[in-house]
């Protein structure tokens, strides 16, 4: 058989699965089948052109009447997502594009036609970066750039990734694992280390001080948290800690959260603020008493300083003392046309007056690892390294762009493997290819533009922003949905969100201001925290609608527990970034209540998590509402939100035990992540001791109760983690349960199936109970 390409361009058209993607596609676009087994599911675009030059424009052929997503930088450093239907709805800087269409080769029933969706993935070629933009023209266009003017060419063969089929989250995920290995630059999430520190809640000090941060407000943080009973069991110590030069404050010059942003560093150790002696060892380093004081004093298991990816904002000043060696020279930033055609930003403004002091590429392991290895001698595990993507601004004269983010990001990589040996990595204000083609090590990546307490503008859209940019940047690491505060108007919402993103959850809260019942919702007493295990990702149906700004749309986010899915729902509308004031902002201050549906299926791989013989009934538990629904096979439950609002569906597969009794665990149900702390569920018939997969009729409703004096048909035994109510539901009443061997008072609701009981506070971290229950 004939192995055939299912990406064609035929007659001037860019054809996918029978579909008709753009039109008019010029005679200089090449496509290059990629490789793979039978039908070959992706292609390469690429360019020719008639002369060399460091900057080149492909119009690449018309986009019109299909719906698609785009991720694009909307500023310098971070991605925010734009839906559309044309060319000319595709923004500058778009680094990730996901389109639908129906599959119409076998006929014209569009009703019952295929859904296909194609990903473009614009790429690295050699020192070149190519992104894609639309142009009024319905267009789509492929901007590649080197960066440095010295750097030309006239062609690129690998220009854009395409891969197409009908799972959107298969089609990205096997997309970017064919790209690591024809790149051969990077490595897929699945294969790097995650660092400890996601398992567990932490601290960071950034709004609760900004670069006002002391030793002693460290400590004040840590025993306000802790006091309330969800201690931080990791630290962030951001911007604050470091030498910098001290500047005379311009009159008119704008600080954003006062961060210095021409300032530059003037050593690799902390500043007088965190310089304080004990009184018995004058001689050890400041930093390292602090870190002893929050590991000893506090049970912290992991801290993690902030330091700038050029070093500090403004770089390392040139010839510092005892800096010399890094040969450290003045840059001035150039930005991409793309960059400046989006939004502006006051940091390149003071740094393209001021310049930035660029370690040479050559020395900059040096200057990585004799800072990282002076924080690791201070008991440091590891750092959040922020202010990357300033690094493609500076490429004039080191071979573009691409090569010098290369170098450094290499040169970092290589020191924290040498120095934090835990993978101690979170990459910052980093949403550019150059850098994540680049990471073949760094496994946790901030997913958005940061939480503002003080600017109601941005909380819905930063939720909407950290979902769909996860569809991108999960491929690579694990997306951080960032901290937040835990006392605010909008601290619930940003709380559930974390709770369904797989990320870190961690807060900056001031000391003193907490709002411990949400907290606990979130921490357990040993400070670990019930964490889903994948990046959290809009559902299906939610990939082409906008629930930032299209009025009718809620948002739902999908993820998966070790037995269970989850789906949260988020009312996001009102505010968004516009293209026309080149900022976020709020365009409709009063969005309406909206209305929607949630069912089983929204959570993509809910079949593999039930196991063969699951037959499609799940239990549906809704956190806030408390409600417990046996909901049938592609039944869908309705939610209704204001904006701010959310719920959360725990999806519990259903198991039938017998022809009249059935059981699904739902987990602890205080929790927001409830269903997580369910790790193991074993069925265990009393005719056999073996456990047993079971397919009989799933009866739809609850059947006739049957006798307690009865002997035992089977026993449950679960794993489970925490403390507090546990729930499950079961079809007929347990006869007894057993927490840790210890039989427990438990509690059954026959009208709901939904049975409860207590599980102790565990001696140890991380502590899993074994629970059974007799039915």
């Amino acid at each position: 058989m004939t192995v055939t390409s299912k990406i064609s361009i035929n007659d001037g058209n860019l054809v996918v699965h029978g579909k008709t993607i753009l039109t008019g596609v010029p005679d200089n676009i090449v496509l290059t089948p990629g490789s793979g087994v039978g039908l070959v599911s992706g292609a390469f675009i690429g360019a020719t052109a008639s002369d060399s030059k460091s900057l080149h424009v492909f119009p690449v052929g018309v986009l019109q009447g299909l719906r698609f997503i785009c991720l694009f930088r909307f500023k310098l450093w971070w991605m925010t997502q734009r839906m559309g239907t044309c060319g000319s709805d595709v923004p500058l800087e778009t680094q990730f594009m996901l389109v639908e269409s129906k599959d119409d080769a076998e006929g014209g029933d569009q009703d019952n036609a295929q859904t296909i969706y194609t990903v473009f993935l614009p790429l690295l070629e050699g020192q070149f970066r190519s992104v894609l933009q639309g142009n009024e023209r319905n267009e789509l266009e492929i901007c590649l750039e080197s960066g440095d003017n010295a750097v030309e060419t006239n062609q690129g063969l690998y220009l854009v990734y395409m891969h197409a089929g009908t799972n959107p989250f298969e089609v990205i995920n096997q997309a970017v694992k064919a790209l690591e290995k024809h790149m051969q630059t990077f490595l897929h999430r699945e294969k790097k280390k995650f660092p400890s520190f996601l398992d567990w809640f932490g601290w960071c000090t950034w709004d609760a001080f900004y670069t006002d941060v002391t030793a002693e407000g460290v400590e004040e943080g840590l025993k306000s948290l802790s006091e309330g009973g969800t201690p931080p069991r990791f630290l962030i110590i951001d911007d604050g800690w470091q030498q910098i030069e001290k500047k005379p404050k311009e009159s008119d010059s704008v600080v954003q959260e006062g961060a210095q942003f021409a300032s530059r560093l003037t050593g690799i150790k902390e500043n007088e603020k965190f310089q304080k002696n004990s009184q018995n060892n004058e001689q050890a380093p400041g930093l390292k008493l602090v870190v002893d004081e929050a590991k000893q004093h506090h049970n912290v298991k992991f801290v993690y300083v902030w330091h700038a990816l050029a070093g500090y904002w403004g770089g390392v000043k040139p010839a510092a003392a005892g800096m010399e060696h890094y040969d450290t020279a003045l840059a001035y930033p150039i930005q991409s046309p793309g960059i400046l055609g989006n939004q502006p930003d006051i940091v390149m403004d003071s740094l393209a007056v001021h310049g930035l002091g660029l370690v040479h590429p050559k020395k900059v392991f040096n200057f990585y690892n004799e800072l990282h290895a002076y924080l690791a001698s201070c008991g440091v595990d590891g750092v959040k390294v922020d202010v990357q993507n300033i690094i493609e601004t500076l490429g004039a004269g080191h071979g573009g762009r691409v090569s010098l983010t290369r170098s450094y990001i290499q040169a970092l990589e290589a020191s924290i493997s040498r120095n934090f040996p835990d993978n101690g990595c979170i990459a910052c204000m980093c949403h550019n290819t150059d850098g994540m083609y680049s990471a073949k090590q760094t496994a946790v990546v901030r997913a958005s533009d940061d939480f503002y307490p003080r600017d109601p503008a941005s909380h819905t859209i930063h939720i909407s922003s950290v979902a769909y940019n996860s569809i991108f940047l999960g491929e690579f690491m694990q997306p951080d949905w960032d901290m937040f505060h835990s006392l605010h108007p909008a601290a619930e919402y940003h709380a559930a969100a974390r709770s369904v993103g797989g990320c870190p959850i961690y807060v900056s809260d001031k000391p003193g201001n907490h709002n411990f019942e949400l907290l606990k919702k979130l921490v357990l007493p040993d400070g670990s925290v019930l964490r889903a295990q994948l990046p959290g990702r809009p559902t299906r149906d939610c990939l082409f609608v906008d629930p930032a700004r299209d009025g009718v749309s809620l948002l739902k986010v999908w993820n998966v527990n070790k037995c269970s899915g989850v789906v949260g729902v988020f009312n996001c509308q009102g505010a968004g970034w516009c293209k026309v004031t080149k900022k976020t902002r709020i365009h409709d201050a009063s969005p309406g209540t909206l209305t929607g549906s949630v069912r089983a299926t929204d959570v993509d791989p809910i079949a593999q998590i039930a196991g063969s013989d699951w037959k499609g009934e799940t239990i549906v538990y809704a956190n806030r509402s408390g409600e417990v629904i046996r909901l049938p096979k592609d039944a869908s439950v309705p939610v209704t939100l204001k904006v701010l609002e959310y719920e959360l569906f725990h999806f519990c597969p259903l198991k039938e035990i017998t022809s009249n009794i059935s059981f699904a665990p739902i987990g602890l149900l205080d929790m927001l992540n409830s269903s997580c702390a369910v790790e193991l569920v074993e069925v265990h018939l009393a005719s056999d001791k073996k456990p047993e997969h079971f397919d009989g009729e799933v009866s739809s409703e609850l059947t006739t109760a049957l006798s307690d004096n009865r002997s035992p048909t089977a026993t449950i035994a679960l794993k489970v983690r925490g403390c507090g109510r546990f729930g499950a539901y079961s079809s007929q009443r347990p006869l007894k349960c057993r927490v840790g061997n210890v039989e427990t008072y438990f509690n059954h609701d026959s009208a709901t199936g939904l049975l409860t009981l207590t599980l102790p506070v565990p001696q140890e971290d991380m502590y899993r109970w074994p629970v059974e229950i007799q039915v």
